[in-house]
C-alpha cells in the first residue's frame, strides 16, 4: 500500500506526466521493497507553491508505507526521491520536502476493510 504524493509547482505536460507517475511507481516498490501491484502515486503539479520567499521549482513529497520506512533507510530513499524529482520534473534536491508516514494498519483503509490483521 506504498502511496507518493507529490505536490509541486513545476509544469509537466499530460504525456510526461504520465511517464512520471509509472516510473515513480516502480521506484517506491523498489525503494519500500513491496509488491508493484499495491502502489499508488499522485501527482499534482502546477501548484501555486512558494519555498524559501521564491516561487523557484519546488516540491512536497509524502511517502505512506504499513513499515518498510524509517529512521536510516529514509535517507536513501529520500536521495532516491530527490534525484527523481530533480531529473523528471527539474525540482532540485534542496527545495524538496519529503514527509515519510508510517500509520497503523488499523488507520489505512482498502478493499472495504483495512490492512489490519
Amino acid at each position: 500500500m506504498p502511496t507518493l504524493n507529490v505536490t509541486t509547482n513545476a509544469t509537466v505536460d499530460r504525456v510526461a506526466a504520465s511517464d512520471f507517475v509509472r516510473a515513480a511507481s516502480s521506484l517506491v516498490a523498489k525503494a519500500v521493497g513491496k509488491p508493484e501491484a499495491y502502489v499508488m502515486v499522485c501527482l499534482r503539479e502546477s501548484q501555486t507553491m512558494c519555498f524559501a520567499g521564491t516561487e523557484d521549482p519546488t516540491a512536497f513529497v509524502e511517502l505512506i508505507s504499513l513499515g518498510s520506512i524509517g529512521g536510516e533507510k529514509n535517507k536513501d530513499i529520500s536521495r532516491t526521491l530527490c534525484d527523481f524529482l530533480q531529473e523528471k520534473v527539474g525540482v532540485p534536491p534542496n527545495r524538496t520536502y519529503i514527509r515519510f508516514v508510517d500509520p497503523q494498519r488499523s488507520d489505512f483503509g482498502f478493499n472495504g476493510s483495512t490492512f489490519q490483521r
